[in-house]
This record gives C-alpha cells, structure tokens and sequence, in this order.
C-alpha cells in the first residue's frame, strides 16, 4: 500500500501556524473518517440487527464502499489500492446478498466488534484528546501572557517564580498533549484501513464458514485474493506498530531534549546563544500604538523569508510583511512596562518595529540573525558558514590576529643583512626619504586603547559664549546652517551634502600614515561590541561642508559634534563591508606634552563608505582651491595697497621738492635792496623801524597767501 501522511511530532514545540494548518487538515481527515465510519458501523449493525433485512443491507454495504472512491478524504484521496480492494469487496458482498444466513455469534465477534472498537474507543479517543490539548493551549496562551505583562519596575521575586513555574508547567502540559495527539491522528491512518478492512474479512470468513459454499460463490480466487487482503492488514498493522513504536521514542528524546527549553527564560550557560543564524521563527510580542502615550502588545508568530521580516498570527493561512530589513539596524532597546525588547529600524528609517522576546538568549538570536540578515550573509551560497567566519573574526580577542600580522610582515622589505637597530631607526626616523616599511598593529593602535561607543557633544566656549551672545541657541538644518556657527560659514560652503551614519566608536591611535589604522580600528571596534554585546547605535546626520564635519541629531538638529575639516587627515571605508568607514581627526591641543591627538572615528552608513569618503575629499579639495585663492586674493590686495603706499611716498617727495623750490624763491626776493621812498618836495623819506617792521610782515603774509594759493 502507498506511504501513510503523518504530522511531524518534531514540530510540536515550534507550534507554528503552519503546523497548526496542518493539524487542522488531519482533524477535517479524523472528522471525515467518522463520519464514514458511522454510516459503515450502522450498516453492518443492520446486518447484525435484522436477519430478515440481511439482503438489504447487504446491498447498502456494497453500496457504501463502491461510493468509497467519490468521498473526498483531506488525506490519501489518491488511494487507487484501496479503491479497487473496496471495489472487489462491495462486489462480492452484492452476489452474497441473495444469501440470507445470519450467524448472530459470528457476526458479533468478527465483524461487529472490530468497528465498534474503532468507533468507540479509537475515534472517541481522538475527541478527547482534542478537547484537552485545546483546554492546554489555552492555558498556556494564559501562561505566557501573564509572564510578559511582568513588570520590570516591580519586580516581585515569589510572584515571578509562580509565573515561571505556570509557564513551565502549560507549556510542557501543551507539548505533551499536542504529540499525543499527534502521535493518535497519525494512528488513526492506520486504524482507518484496519477498521475498513477488518469488519469485512470478519464478515467475509463468517460467511464462508456458514455456508460452505466455497464451490459455487467464492472460487479458489477470491480465497487467494482475501488471503492477500489480510496479509496486507497485517503488514499495515506491523507497520502501524513499528510506526507507533517511534514516535514514543520520538516523544522520550523530545522531552529529554527540550526540558532546559520549557523555561521561558533558560541559563545561557546550558543553552547557548547562537549568533550564525540567517532565519529564525518564533513567537513574539509586537508593540502597537493606540494613542500617543498608550500602547498594546500582540503576540503574533515572527519568521524570517529572505530579506524580509514576516508576521502570522494564529488561523491565518499566510503571513504578512512587517517590513523589509536588508541594510536595516536593529539594537536593543529598553521599555518601562517590558523586558527582552529590541527595536528594528527600516533603511529609510520611516518605519520602526519594536518586538518582545521570550528570554534575554531568544532576543540576541533574533539581534543577531537580522544583523545577518542585513549584511546581505543570507544571498551567499553557504550563509550559516559565512555568518559564523563573520562572528567568529568578530568575537576574536583584541589583540591582533596572525593573519592580519603576516599581512604586514609581506609588505616589509627584505632586511637581511642589516642589524635589528638599523630596521627600528629606519621606521622610527621622521623625514627619510627611503621608503618605509609598513607599520606593526603596535605602531597602528596603542594595546588597551579605552573605546568610546556612544557620542558625548562637548560644549566648547567659543560656542557657548556665541550662544549667550545670540540670546537663545538655533537649531542646524541639514542645510549647513547652525546657531553655533557663523552665517558666513553656511552661505559661503559650496558643497552640503547629507548622510545618515551610526556611530560605532573611536579610539585614539597612534599612526596615521596609511589606511591600515582604520582597518584596524573597525576590527577593535566591532569585536569589543560583540564581546560586550553592544547593539546599540547612535544614529545621526552626517553633514560634510567645505569647511568641516557635523554630526546633527535627527530629530532636534542640533548639532552634536563638529570637525574642522583641517583636522580630518585620513577618511577610509572597509574593504570587505562597504557600509563601514572611518575617519582620522588629528588635533594639536589637549595632550600635556604638546604632542598632538590622533584620534579615529568608525561609522556605519546606509549608503556605501566609499560615497563619504570621496565627498569628504571632494570638501578637502574645494578648500584647499579656497585657500590658495584666498591667499592669492590676500597678496593681491598686499601688492596693491604697497603700490597705493609708495604712490603716496613719491607725492609727498614731490611736494618736499616743489616747497622747496618755493622757499629758495622766496629767500632770493627777499635778498634784493629796497629802494627809497621819495616825498612830495624832492627829499627822501626814511621809514622808521615800526613801519618797515610792518611792511615786511605784509609782504610776508602776501607771499604766504600766493604760495598757499
């Protein structure tokens, strides 16, 4: 006979609804095979109740099987085997239904008592463990949402262990139930040909041995065919016992196994967090605002399709799209009323999932896997074994690896023959012209460097004075236009363009010389994060302008940190992950020994690293042309204001000449005799000193006059 569909017992704890739409269908099956078999029960009762009526029944069974193949069975509707053994039997059944012997005691233990055990016993059984596998999934529906409405505030130990312990005790009630149940639907596939089979060779036999009429109504034939027909029960009913047999051991290692699994919330030491996954299912609580302080949480079952985050709640046939999480970011995240919360933030960033987890080791899987999933891991050919090489570089200690030691040991030049000393001053030594060789992880980034994950703004004074000064702070625009800068700043940049960054940390390093440092930053960076478990990112505006760099908050614009582009030396994305980049700021304050502070910050972008860092060149590019044209412009006005100067130099010895000249004329007119004045009768007239006095200072004054003219 062909294979038996059975329900997978393997699935009962997961209680997808998947799982659930399957066991609907072997329930429509169940109440389908009732249905018949009662119709088959009361007709061979007729033939058991009435011996006058043995004709008509007779015929009313054949009639029943031959409408065996018009039924329409959820399950094995395709059975040509078993429609064609019926088929041979309603034939048989209609030529002995001329036949009108009736052995009560025969009939009662042959064919009677096989289908009244199906039917009372079998099928009955099946009710009942549909009504308490019922009564436990609900009690465990009551479990579960009594341990997430838990407050974390109030936290009271005695009660929280009556929760857990009712938790516990539904949800292993529930995964018991539902593989007896299981285990009792897959035998009933079996019992439901042995209870149609059986009855009718009882029935058969009893009226072979009655009427002894072998000869001339059941030829040699027909005892070889029923001779096949209860080898075949037999075979179904080894084959229903050896089934049976392991599915019990299926239910023994499924119990042993998911013990640990029926706490809510499991030690992590004995179920460990496994961060490689590129799909996940399960059940979770999805947070829904119904007004604008208040909200409700849903429990709906959350599964993972390729780049997409899916929903079903249970009954419903498919799921639906929650939303799209390739380059999405996902952290966890804390809530005032729950636990176990983490928050997933679309790539756009318009749409924002926050979802409850049923333990703290459920809620890093589900971090973890959609980190994965974001990374684009699940489109590789291999994503398990790719996802578990990224966590494992991830979770490697911060020291440095050995393959990315021998990558600088390559690059260096041959030194054979040349002391040890000579190799350290040729790296050591500032200003030589011989190429250097490439730089250790010590020379690249201090051992034991503090990390800082999150962004801390520091007020400067220069912006608090311009902010008192200003009377009340203005918010930045994503337009370049902040009330800590001046206006000029804004509307003289040439180039603003706009980006939205995570931050993930920074360290100071020790080198700046090449690429490498970042390289090597972001790989301190993101194992620290995977060591700590530090999901959580700051997420902001990266603004690049011709004159620096500004981290804006998105949601108040205020700006968090400014950096003169001067002071960036080195901007790098990663080779590998083109979402991540780096940025090397370089500031000659704030170190004791007047040394100057290298510092290099990591980011994570939506859009591709290398975008940035070509804009962040294009800005230190415009400003270096600015600058060379603000100095030319400045020797311009330098050179023109010397000319307008030594204009005003030979005027003013012009001037020295032409008073000069004037002044020796002067002197030369005064220089000559002054005649006499003669009077009126023929004598001279002498002037006395007061008159010649005063005569001398009117022409002075006259000439004075002239000259000013």
């Amino acid at each position: 006979m062909p294979g038996i569909d059975k329900l997978p017992i393997e699935d009962t704890f997961e209680d997808s609804p998947q799982t659930r739409s399957l066991l609907g269908v072997f329930e429509e099956d169940a109440a389908a095979i009732s249905k018949y078999s009662q119709q088959l029960f009361q007709a061979m009762h007729r033939i058991y109740d009435a011996q006058n009526e043995l004709s008509a029944a007779t015929h009313l069974t054949s009639k029943l099987l031959k409408e065996y193949e018009k039924q329409r069975f959820p399950l094995c509707c395709d059975d040509e085997v078993m429609s064609s053994t019926l088929q041979q039997f309603a034939k048989v059944i209609d030529e002995l239904s001329s036949c009108h012997a009736v052995l009560s005691t025969q009939l009662a233990d042959a064919m009677m008592f096989p289908i009244t055990q199906f039917k009372e016993r079998d099928l009955k059984e099946i009710l009942t463990l549909k009504e308490v596998f019922q009564i436990a999934s609900d009690d465990h529906d009551m479990a579960i949402n009594r341990y997430s409405r838990l407050s974390k505030r109030r936290d009271n130990e005695k009660v929280k262990g009556e929760v857990m312990e009712d938790v516990y005790t539904s949800r292993k009630k529930q995964h018991q139930t539902m593989m007896h149940y299981f285990t009792a639907l897959n035998t009933l596939q079996y019992k439901k040909k042995i209870s149609l089979l059986e009855p009718l060779l009882g029935y058969m036999q009893a009226q072979i041995s009655f009427f002894k009429l072998g000869s001339e109504n059941l030829t040699q034939q027909w005892e070889d065919f029923l001779t096949d027909i209860g080898t075949s029960v037999q075979n179904v009913r080894r084959e229903m016992a050896g089934e049976v047999d392991v599915m019990q051991q299926t239910i023994q290692d499924m119990e042993q196994a998911n013990d640990l699994l029926y706490m809510p919330d499991p030690d992590p030491s004995q179920v460990p967090v496994n961060r490689n996954l590129t799909r996940k299912a399960g059940y979770l609580n999805t947070r829904n605002k119904t007004g604008l302080v208040s909200s409700s949480w849903d429990r709906q079952y959350f599964f993972t399709q390729g780049g997409n985050l899916m929903s079903q709640a249970r009954g419903d046939v498919a799921g639906g799209l929650v939303m799209d999480i390739d380059n999405c970011s996902v952290m966890a995240v804390d809530c005032e009323d729950r636990r176990f919360c983490f928050q997933i933030t679309s790539f756009d960033g318009k749409k924002v999932a926050i979802l409850q987890a049923e333990s703290r080791k459920d809620c890093e899987e589900w971090i973890a896997t959609i980190n994965n999933i974001s990374k684009r891991i699940y489109l590789s050919e291999n994503p398990e074994e790719i996802a578990a090489r990224v966590n494992q570089s991830a979770l490697e200690a911060v020291t440095p690896s050995p393959s990315f030691q021998q990558r600088h040991e390559s690059m260096r030049p041959s030194t054979q023959g040349r002391p040890q000393a000579a190799r350290a001053s040729s790296v050591s030594s500032a200003g030589s012209e011989a190429p250097s060789p490439a730089l250790s992880l010590d020379a690249l980034v201090a051992p034991n460097t503090p990390i800082q994950f999150d962004i801390i703004s520091p007020v400067s004074e220069e912006d608090t004075g311009q902010v008192k000064a200003a009377g009340q702070g203005r918010r930045t625009n994503p337009f370049g236009e902040s009330g800590d800068t001046p206006a000029e700043e804004s509307e003289d940049s040439i180039l603003h363009q706009l980006f939205i960054v995570r931050f993930l940390g920074s360290m100071e390093v020790k080198n700046a010389d090449s690429s490498d440092v970042i390289n090597e930053t972001m790989r301190q960076i993101l194992a620290a994060r995977a060591i700590h478990n530090i999901f959580r990112m700051t997420e902001s505006h990266l603004l690049v302008t011709c004159e620096c760099l500004k981290l804006i908050d998105p949601q108040t614009q205020v700006t968090r940190l400014r950096f003169p582009l001067s002071s960036v030396v080195l901007c790098a994305a990663h080779q590998e992950n083109k979402r991540l980049f780096g940025f090397v700021l370089q500031t000659a304050e704030g170190r004791v020994d007047g040394q100057p502070i290298t510092v290099c910050y990591i980011f994570e972008s939506n859009n591709d690293g290398e975008k940035i860092c070509d804009s962040v060149g294009l800005a230190k590019q415009i400003a270096f042309h600015s600058e060379m044209d603000r100095k030319a412009t400045e020797k311009r006005k330098e050179q023109d204001k010397a000319k307008e100067k030594q204009q005003e130099e030979l005027s003013k010895q012009k001037q020295i000449e032409k008073d000069l000249e004037e002044q020796s004329r002067l002197i030369a007119a005064f220089s000559r005799p002054t005649p006499l004045a003669a009077g009126t009768d023929g004598q001279f007239l002498v002037l006395s000193n007061s008159q010649s006095e005063d005569s001398d200072a009117g022409v002075e004054e006259r000439e004075k006059g002239e000259s000013e003219a």
